[in-house]
C-alpha cells in the first residue's frame, strides 16, 4: 500500500517543514518537496495541515474503564483501540505493584495482544521495589526489596518486553539491582522516594536513566538537601512529567522544561481506567479510587492515584502550559520517550525509514 501526502507541514526537529511524504507498506519512504510519484500511490492532499509523529506514553495504567492490572484479554484489546483513537503510536502498559501471580498473568496477556498491536513496544513495571514511605497509591503490603531473580523471571515471562521499571533508590541492594537490570534489557526510572542526592546519584551512576513522575511521591527540594527531586533536575537523566495540571502546576511544567531542557522531558499521562470517562468510583490495581472533578484519589488515604488524562489532551496542555509551539512540544511526547527507551531508530519522529506513525493535528 502506498500513500503520498502532499504539501503538509511536517513537524521535524522542532520546526514545521513544508514537504511531501511518501509512505510505503507502513513505513516512511521519502520526505522532500514536490515528490512526483508514478508508482500508483494514493494522493492525499494535506495542504496547510500540521503532521505530527504519534504520541508515545511510557506510563499509563489504563483508560476507558479498563486497568492493565485487572483487564481480560478482550478488555485490553478494547483499551488499545481507545489508545489508537487518542493518537498514541507507542505505549508501555504500566503495571502497578501487585501479587506476583497477577503480574505474571497480566504480562502474559500483554505479550499476547502485542502481536496484534504494534503500538505496544514495551511494559513498564511501577514497582514492586518501592519505598513504603513514598508509596503514593502503591499497596504497601505488596512492596518488596529489590530482587534481580524476580525481575529476571518477569522479563522471561514477558519474552523480553519489560523495557522500564520504577525503583526507589534508597532500598537495600538498589545499586547492584540497577546494574543487573540493564544487562537484561530493563531501563530504570527512579521514583517513589525520599533518597538523598548522594544515594540518588549512586543509582544514576549505576545506570538509572530517568525519574518517574517528577515531584510526585518524592521528597521535595530543600536548600540544605536537594533530595531526589532536586537531583532529578540536576542530573542528565530524563524526567517524566504528568501533564494533567493537577500533579504539577503549569508553572512547575515550565520550570522543569527550563531546567532540564526540551530534550530531557518526557510527557506522560499516568492515566487510570477513569481516563476518558466521568467522575465516579474506579479501581487502580487493588486500590479503590474516587474521581471528583477529574481528580483521582484513593478512597482510603486520599493520596492522588494516577490521572484521568488522555494523551492527546496532555499534548494540548503541554502547549498551553509551556507556551511552546506544538512542533516543539511534540518532541517531549514522541521523540524523547523513543530515545530514552532505545526505540528512536523505528519511531518518535518523521524520518525516512521509520514507521509511519503520525497524525494530523487539529
Amino acid at each position: 500500500m502506498k500513500q503520498l501526502y502532499k504539501n503538509g507541514l511536517l513537524a521535524r526537529n522542532g520546526v514545521l517543514e513544508n514537504a511531501d511524504m511518501l509512505v510505503v507498506d507502513g513505513k516512511i519512504e521519502k520526505i522532500q518537496k514536490d515528490i512526483v510519484c508514478t508508482c500508483g500511490a494514493e494522493i492525499i492532499d494535506v495542504t496547510g495541515k500540521i503532521i505530527l509523529p504519534k504520541l508515545f506514553d511510557e506510563h499509563t495504567h489504563g483508560s476507558a474503564g479498563y486497568d492493565f492490572n485487572l483487564a481480560t484479554e478482550d478488555e485490553m484489546r478494547t483499551l488499545m483501540e481507545f489508545y489508537k483513537k487518542q493518537q498514541i503510536g507507542s505505549v508501555f502498559p504500566t503495571l502497578l505493584t501487585d501479587e506476583d501471580d497477577v503480574l505474571e498473568k497480566q504480562i502474559k496477556l500483554i505479550v499476547k495482544i502485542a502481536k496484534d498491536y504494534p503500538e505496544i513496544k514495551g511494559i513498564h513495571l511501577e514497582g514492586p521495589f518501592l519505598s513504603a514511605k513514598y508509596k503514593g497509591a502503591m499497596p504497601e503490603h505488596l512492596l518488596q526489596t529489590p530482587n534481580i531473580a524476580t525481575l529476571t523471571h518477569l522479563q522471561e515471562t514477558a519474552c523480553g518486553l519489560v523495557k522500564l521499571m520504577t525503583l526507589s533508590p534508597e532500598l537495600d541492594g538498589a545499586v547492584e539491582f540497577i546494574k543487573e537490570s540493564v544487562k537484561i534489557g530493563v531501563s530504570i526510572n527512579l521514583g517513589h522516594s525520599g533518597a538523598t542526592y548522594e544515594r540518588t546519584m549512586e543509582c544514576v551512576d549505576a545506570g538509572a536513566t530517568g525519574f518517574t513522575h517528577l515531584f510526585n511521591a518524592m521528597q521535595p527540594i530543600h536548600h540544605h538537601e536537594i533530595w531526589i527531586s532536586g537531583t532529578a533536575l540536576l542530573s542528565d537523566c530524563y524526567c517524566e512529567t504528568i501533564l494533567d495540571g493537577l500533579h504539577v502546576c503549569k508553572e512547575a511544567v515550565r520550570l522543569i522544561i527550563k531546567t532540564k531542557g526540551i530534550d530531557k522531558v518526557v510527557g506522560i499521562t499516568d492515566s487510570i481506567m477513569a481516563a476518558g470517562l466521568g467522575d465516579g468510583l474506579y479501581k487502580l490495581g487493588v486500590n479503590d479510587v474516587v474521581v471528583k472533578n477529574g481528580d483521582a484519589r484513593l478512597v482510603v488515604g486520599d493520596a492522588r492515584a494516577g490521572s484521568t488524562l488522555c494523551a492527546i489532551d496532555g499534548l494540548k496542555n503541554l502547549v498551553k502550559f509551556s507556551g511552546l509551539p506544538v512542533e516543539v512540544a511534540i518532541q517531549m511526547m514522541a521523540e524523547n520517550p523513543a530515545k530514552r527507551n532505545n526505540l528512536f531508530d523505528i519511531t518518535g519522529s518523521l524520518d525516512e525509514g521509520k514507521l509511519a506513525e503520525f497524525f494530523i493535528f487539529n
